[in-house]
């Protein structure tokens, strides 16, 4: 009888000494199952990011360098979460709570989820729209379209190449993305007290509330937290039973490798991810901090050419190039799987490209501030968090759903913590916005 070839699907290494090469085909074999975080982890270094990150320290220095160091920590927990739920049951986030709302909770959650979706793609669009601006000179509207077209080639690689063809695809975007966004650390010096004062929490006035909301919605991505239990789900297929009853059964030691391997995959995309979102508010802090003008995308990049010289710019507009494309391919990707979880509709990748860009140019066209744009699609995004997060935390904590692979008390507490300091967060900015606070 054939063997099988999956990683996932070979005998666990024995105990005791292995020789060196023993070891390595090891780590190549946990390496294999690595990809679905990494695509995740695109959603975490978006335009969006870029434009609160870049104001945030164009604006108030090293003073909230804490919020993304917070919100990071949380980020690898909820993706975490989310790929377990998507490997144990077998089904995707949105397809749990389909299976489990009735008709009009089912509408009603995908709305909101739709609304965090359209709030990710004018981020993603206009982020890759202002890159060819700056590139080329290209105006806003046009540039958006051609991101849109060429996330559509993007897309087309997962449609017709299979995932793992579109995973490398999307790490090699990342890997342009961190050398865009973190290049320019080399030329500017860094003040190690004001980097630590900068892990103390507090904030200075509504303003920098306001600011950590788009930080925590520009980190903490809702349709990345759906996306991901459907990418996990989908990229280890073969080892997963069908959905339903049987599957939260345990299932030896074939779930507890892809287990491990997550979290390997999680940890490692989420401190890139994590490394490029810091290495863009230290950068703004030690080189654009109270120039004026800095506190947008283009006078951040215009900054940049000027102090550090055309090529660290080129290669910063590269990198917010890339992060257009591939966080809008993510972002259409989560669109279609949350559509078909909660409606149990499903069109094609390309058709909703088309659908979800025409808002996006739409907002270019009308001439408005596209980084204040970016901006408040992170306030909103914030704000849908924890209608994906609150359900993930119950679902993995259930043994009737879960079986031996629940989450303990430990992860249990530290998951609800998350739900409550992003609660807490949004609800106090709401209140200081109400009294006029700045």
């Amino acid at each position: 009888m054939a063997t099988s070839t999956d990683p996932a699907e070979a005998p666990p290494p024995a105990t005791g000494h292995r020789p060196p090469h023993a070891r390595r085909h090891d780590a190549r074999r946990v390496a294999m199952l690595f990809g679905p975080a990494f695509v995740a982890a695109v959603a975490y270094v978006d335009p969006g990011n870029v434009a609160a990150n870049v104001t945030a320290g164009s604006r108030f220095g090293y003073l909230l360098l804490w919020v993304l160091i917070m919100a990071n920590a949380m980020a690898v927990l909820i993706q975490y979460l989310s790929a377990k739920l998507g490997l144990v049951t077998g089904m995707s986030l949105s397809e749990v709570l389909g299976a489990r709302l009735g008709t009009v909770a089912r509408r009603a959650f995908w709305l909101q989820a739709e609304v965090a979706a359209a709030a990710t793609d004018v981020a993603e669009v206009i982020g890759g729209a202002i890159a060819l601006h700056l590139l080329f000179g290209l105006p806003l509207p046009v540039g958006g379209l051609i991101t849109g077209v060429v996330s559509m080639a993007v897309l087309a690689v997962g449609d017709r190449r299979g995932q793992r063809r579109f995973e490398l695809l999307v790490v090699g975007l990342l890997l342009i993305i961190a050398i865009g966004f973190t290049c320019g650390l080399l030329f500017v010096d860094v003040s190690p007290g004001a980097l630590l004062a900068g892990i103390v929490p507090r904030f200075e006035g509504a303003q920098t509330l306001l600011l950590a909301a788009g930080m925590l919605g520009a980190t903490v991505m809702p349709h990345a937290i759906y996306v991901h239990s459907a990418l996990a789900r989908d990229r280890h297929r073969t080892d997963l039973a069908q959905p339903g009853p049987s599957s939260r059964a345990p299932r030896g030691p074939a779930m507890r490798r892809l287990l491990r391997a997550t979290k390997w995959d999680v940890a490692i995309a989420l401190v890139i991810a994590g490394g490029v979102n810091i290495a863009l508010l230290v950068l703004a802090a030690a080189a654009l901090h109270d120039v004026p003008g800095t506190d947008t995308i283009e006078g951040a990049h215009h900054a940049i050419e000027t102090a550090l010289g055309p090529a660290v710019g080129t290669v910063f507009a590269v990198g917010l190039l890339a992060s257009g494309l591939a966080s809008t391919s993510v972002g259409s990707a989560a669109g279609a799987e949350i559509m078909q979880g909660l409606l149990r509709v499903r069109i094609p990748l390309l058709a909703r490209r088309i659908i979800t860009l025409a808002p996006a140019v739409a907002l270019l066209a009308t001439g408005a501030d596209p980084t204040y744009a970016l901006i408040l699609s992170q306030v909103v995004l914030s704000f849908c968090i924890p209608f994906a997060l609150i359900p993930l935390v119950r679902y993995t904590s259930r043994q009737s759903m879960m079986g031996a692979y629940r989450s303990g008390p430990a992860v249990r507490a530290a998951a609800w913590a998350t739900v409550t300091v992003i609660a807490a967060l949004n609800i106090a900015l709401l209140a200081l916005t109400a009294l006029g606070v700045e």
